[in-house]
């Protein structure tokens, strides 16, 4: 079984890049631009077909895959290169792949979610003996967990996750409290020792049960969709403080054996496609907000330049020289795959140990 949950997980990881492709393709087509190749996977070619304007190919590594428009990095001369078209045509062939991959995502989670017979949320079910804040001016039992230091709590779990960060400087808590939004501000919320057990808030974190409607799944949708997006950015902000290190990211190959891990461990058939299924909304998620960051070589920095030439021609009347947009672009696409490497030779390593 290994093997076979090791082939959905390449599966799947292969079709998220190429509906992600698919997208800027689609959308170029769409604009009128010209397509020189499409490809899925890096590296070598294993096998292209070739039509009047367009080569379709597989390439040997799968960590990515590209759509070559016509004119994207230096005015080729073509009127149907990318570089000719207006700004908003630009925008929306580079920002149509991260939307595919949000759009797959939230299909998945809408499926997962068709059945759903209720949805749980973060709610205080009880204190330890002893601890200081209970009353109306702190916590109170059947407080329902909104807002933990700033950051969202969607779903249940959110709120433990989110708590476990805790830097020992007070927690800023935003509850409801019969219908109303409370907000307690500076919350001497730290570890301690509660019923004989040393780290712990001393803070009994139960679930309240919503019972499920259209509109209720619909909600709720958009509640794991924004929480996906939410755990990226969390993650992304972690890394940027220290509190999580380069070595906790993972490459294909991590994915891959993460997705082969949840297979494996899932009780039976069913409930480990749902769980291999939840996983792939997850990445596909995390793919539409990675791609749109403001890095050189990924789309969120191709629009970042397209923003700045909007700016330099409305202040100087002249853009950023493509050759030098073209040298960036290239660089820290070599740096990005240099990064890649790195994390996949990681992957590789935890794998052999």
């Amino acid at each position: 079984m290994i093997i076979v949950f090791a082939l959905v997980a390449v599966f799947i990881f292969g079709f998220l890049v190429a509906i992600h492709e698919v997208g800027h393709f689609l959308a170029a087509r769409l604009c009128g631009v010209r397509v020189n190749e499409f490809s899925i996977g890096m590296g070598p070619c294993l096998w292209h077909r070739e039509t009047d304007e367009t080569q379709y190919s597989i390439r040997l590594l799968p960590i990515g895959g590209f759509c070559a428009l016509e004119g994207q990095d230096e005015d080729s001369g073509d009127r149907r290169s990318f570089n000719r078209k207006s700004f908003w045509k630009k925008f929306v062939i580079l920002s149509a792949g991260s939307f595919m991959n949000l759009l797959a995502g939230m299909i998945i989670i809408a499926m997962l979610f068709a059945g759903a017979s209720s949805f749980y949320v973060d709610q205080i079910s009880g204190f330890s003996e002893g601890f200081p804040l209970e009353g109306e001016s702190g916590l109170m039992v059947g407080d329902v967990f909104y807002k933990v230091d700033g950051w969202r709590t969607y779903l249940r779990g959110d709120a433990a996750m989110l708590l476990s960060f805790n830097d020992g400087q007070g927690v800023d808590i935003e509850v409801i409290r019969n219908g109303k939004k409370i907000v307690l501000e500076d919350l001497s919320l730290y570890r301690g020792t509660y019923d004989g057990q040393p780290g712990r808030f001393g803070l009994l974190i139960g679930e309240m049960q919503i019972p499920t409607s259209f509109l209720t799944k619909l909600r709720f949708i958009g509640y794991q969709t924004l929480d996906f997006i939410q755990q990226m950015w969390f993650s992304l902000v972690q890394l940027a403080r220290g509190t999580m290190g380069v070595q906790e990211l993972s490459g294909p190959v991590g994915i891959v054996s993460i997705i082969t891990e949840v297979g494996t461990a899932s009780e039976s058939a069913a409930s480990a496609a749902r769980d291999i299924a939840y996983f792939a909304a997850l990445i596909a998620i995390n793919l539409a907000v990675m791609n749109m960051l403001p890095i050189p070589a990924l789309d969120g920095g191709r629009i970042f330049f397209l923003l700045v030439d909007a700016a330099a021609l409305l202040l100087f009347r002249r853009k950023v020289p493509e050759k030098w947009q073209a040298a960036v672009n290239a660089a820290c696409f070599m740096l990005l795959m240099g990064m890649m490497a790195l994390v996949t030779l990681h992957d590789v390593t935890k794998l052999v140990m």
